[in-house]
């Protein structure tokens, strides 16, 4: 059979499957309680002359490489729902839809595509600086009630008169009881002194209570401390952004000042952040030369990050960890274990032991690509794993129930302590 033949053949299939494809839809519809009405000729799209070509790809003679191949098969396929598919399509969100796929094949939960307006977003959280109403909020996954778990001091929600254990019930007098809490923290954000309306319900008053919030630029509260007891220190560290270190050092400095005796660092439910500032952290524990962490890729290429001048000294510490502390906080508590200078405190950690890197692209969008996995100091391989506390003690179940946790019932923060006086001559 000769190359028009096979053409004729495979038209006049082609043409019978379009029609097998409108015959079953209209069957189904009909099923439904609808049915198609006679369609003309001239009201079908003509099937194209090279839709045979279009169909094998244009590399019936493998002469085009993978790449090539990719490419081609893409252009048939938008040629083919621009010609046939029954609606309108957005040409940008078919291309974003391909991007996110090609990451999505990877099957790698850590790698993603991210457009030009959600790497300008996540840029903006890992700077740690937005325009807002200043306050950490979290979300119970079973009620999707939304509380407030503190107002960052002296911050828009807190001079507005907003509490921790404040639940969002109303923004700008839609009720939120049943919307995410991105979409909940996207309604709060906004432009540099516009105003936002928030009603929240005050169990401790019980009513109902409406505030209006003048959003400012805010910086986030990475790092809360305080002085605890027996002049025991604590410092909790939410993640680490750019901004983390300063308000870090910032909160040694002060309690030092204040005759701490010891210290307690609170790392638990911290999903991790940047390597650059957790190694920036570590610093100020580790002699200068020590070895914080080292990566391997998948050529077997090895980078070592040592610590640089800059240790305040050593200081009896325990560090509080749990299932959701992950990544950079795993080699925060994995350094100071490997090297003694912590009494590791809670339950096993995650155990996320790879590293990613984000990739800028030219027209503002952005990949996120797992890249290596990291070791601790030791060696210690943690991915899948995470890192085994020196004294396991899980929080007690009452307690998980509470959207505020003061430190003294917290159970985990007084066995910490506990460990901290042990240390201290």
């Amino acid at each position: 059979m000769g190359m028009k033949s096979r053409n004729r053949f495979w038209k006049k299939k082609i043409s019978v499957l379009i029609l097998t494809v409108l015959l079953c839809a209209g069957s189904i519809l009909s099923f439904a309680g609808c049915s198609f009405g006679k369609t003309s000729e001239e009201e079908n799209p003509q099937v194209p002359e090279n839709l045979l070509e279009l169909l094998l790809g244009g590399n019936q003679n493998g002469t085009l490489t993978k790449g090539e191949a990719f490419m081609e098969k893409a252009n048939t396929l938008k040629s083919l729902i621009d010609t046939y598919f029954w609606k309108d399509t957005n040409e940008d969100a078919m291309y974003e839809g391909m991007y996110h796929g090609l990451l999505n094949s990877l099957e790698d939960p850590y790698s993603c595509y991210y457009t030009k307006e959600e790497y300008a977003a996540l840029m903006e959280e890992m700077e740690g600086t937005y325009c807002g109403i200043g306050a950490l909020v979290s979300q119970n996954a079973s009620t999707k009630v939304i509380t407030i778990v503190r107002p960052f001091v002296n911050g828009p929600a807190y001079k507005a008169g907003m509490l921790p254990g404040d639940i969002l019930t109303k923004i700008d007098g839609e009720d939120v009881s049943a919307w995410d809490i991105d979409l909940a923290v996207k309604h709060m954000k906004g432009e540099q002194n516009t105003i936002v309306e928030v009603e929240v319900w005050r169990a401790s008053a019980g009513e109902y209570v409406e505030l209006s919030i003048t959003r400012d630029l805010v910086e986030v509260e990475t790092v809360t401390y305080e002085m605890m007891e027996d002049s025991i220190g604590y410092i909790y560290i939410m993640q680490f952004d750019e901004v983390t270190t300063q308000q870090f050092t910032t909160a040694l400095e002060e309690l030092k000042a204040q005759g701490m005796k010891g210290l307690v660092v609170d790392i638990r439910d911290n999903g991790g952040g940047l390597l650059t500032t957790v190694c920036d952290m570590l610093d100020l524990f580790l002699e200068e030369e020590d070895l914080i962490v080292y990566t391997l890729d998948k050529y077997d290429i090895k980078d070592e990050i040592y610590a640089k001048e800059g240790s305040t000294g050593a200081i009896p510490m325990a560090v509080l960890i749990n299932g959701f502390s992950a990544s950079a906080s795993e080699i925060f508590s994995g350094a100071l274990q490997d090297y003694g200078l912590a009494t590791i405190v809670g339950t096993q950690s995650f155990g996320k032991g790879i590293v990613q890197s984000v990739i800028p692209l030219s027209d503002g969008s952005a990949v996120k690509l797992t890249v290596s996995t990291y070791y601790t100091p030791e060696g210690r391989n943690i991915h899948g794993v995470g890192i085994t506390p020196d004294v396991v003690v899980e929080l007690d179940e009452a307690l998980r129930q509470k959207p505020v946790v003061s430190l003294e019932e917290d159970n985990q923060v007084q066995r910490a302590i506990e460990e901290v006086k042990k240390l201290i001559k």
